[in-house]
């Protein structure tokens, strides 16, 4: 099953020729086996190859014959339309994923993405909380509520670990290795890694445990670390809500998201001298490129790495 129904038939109509159609379809097969992508990256994808076909079928183009030009009129458009430069470059890495599925099985001999420019995105970054910040928003949950623990908890994974949101909701009791200090991953494209976990963080799941194992759990669930009141796992928006009410209430008026807690894990890394590719192979970087510099660091440097760097293992706290 390739993506969405609903999506993949939307295409299919789109599309004039059989021809186009066999395509787009092959090429959906390609993203799915070979690129690996998860259900929620193939639905952007085709969104995104959307905007693409939807203009060739205005201007009355096949993918076959599409110019450098073409793709340079569109490109335009998305700006014209109000779409912002991230969002533009994002469609456009899309697009030159597209085409090189083409050249690649042979229905073109060349690639006119290649000289294709996105738009410059500038310097902003994502907003970062300090460790101090952190401790604030951890501060300002009631414990007093069944749910306290849990969400400490839930944060503290996601910046002691600097886990993908939806890495946290899918997070198992059977990948925990707390003695040895290590929770195992499943990351995008079904990549699994090994990432430490701070003593900080393996005293807040300490607690939450001791409250979970009161819950009536449904069958099926059991194994998910973090449950909402009604024995089910969390889902990505409940962590969201989650922790914009938090900051809130700990008075950071800064606009952050469960990604906030994963990139203030790196940045704290980078900050404290830690070496870029152990981060990128922490956060388990997708690029295939920076993934095969991976291979070359073994476990025990990252333990070393995170132990020296990251601030929730500099100083000791007393259990």
């Amino acid at each position: 099953m390739f993506g969405s129904p609903l999506a993949f038939s939307y295409l299919c109509r789109k599309n004039g020729s059989q021809m186009e159609k066999d395509i787009i379809k092959n090429y959906i097969r390609y993203l799915k086996l070979q690129r690996n992508m998860s259900g929620n990256t193939l639905d952007a994808y085709q969104r995104d190859l959307q905007k693409l076909l939807d203009y060739l079928k205005r201007e009355g183009k096949d993918v076959r014959e599409v110019t450098l030009e073409d793709l340079e009129t569109f490109s335009a458009g998305l700006h014209d339309i109000g779409i912002n430069a991230r969002s533009q470059c994002r469609i456009l890495s899309g697009v030159r994923s597209f085409f090189r599925f083409l050249q690649l099985d042979g229905y073109r001999e060349d690639d006119p993405t290649e000289l294709l420019e996105s738009p410059q995105i500038g310097e902003h970054l994502p907003e970062v909380l300090s460790a101090e910040e952190i401790d604030r928003l951890e501060a300002s949950i009631d414990l007093s509520k069944w749910e306290g623990h849990r969400n400490r908890a839930i944060i503290e994974v996601l910046f002691s670990c600097g886990l993908r949101v939806s890495e946290l909701v899918n997070l198992r009791l059977s990948s925990l290795y707390l003695d040895e200090e290590f929770v195992r991953v499943l990351g995008k494209g079904s990549k699994e890694r090994l990432v430490p976990i701070s003593q900080k963080a393996i005293r807040e799941l300490g607690f939450w445990f001791d409250d979970r194992q009161h819950m009536k759990i449904k069958p099926g669930e059991e194994d998910y670390v973090f449950l909402n009141r009604y024995g089910k796992h969390l889902t990505r928006t409940m962590i969201l809500i989650m922790i914009k009410r938090q900051a809130a209430e700990a008075g950071i008026t800064k606009t952050i998201s469960p990604h906030t807690l994963r990139h203030s894990f790196a940045t704290a890394l980078l900050e404290g001298g830690a070496d870029l590719r152990v981060i990128q192979a922490l956060l388990g970087h997708e690029d295939i490129g920076t993934t095969e510099i991976y291979t070359h660091v073994d476990t025990s440097t990252l333990r070393r790495e995170i132990l020296e760097h990251h601030p929730r293992n500099m100083v000791r706290e007393n259990l």
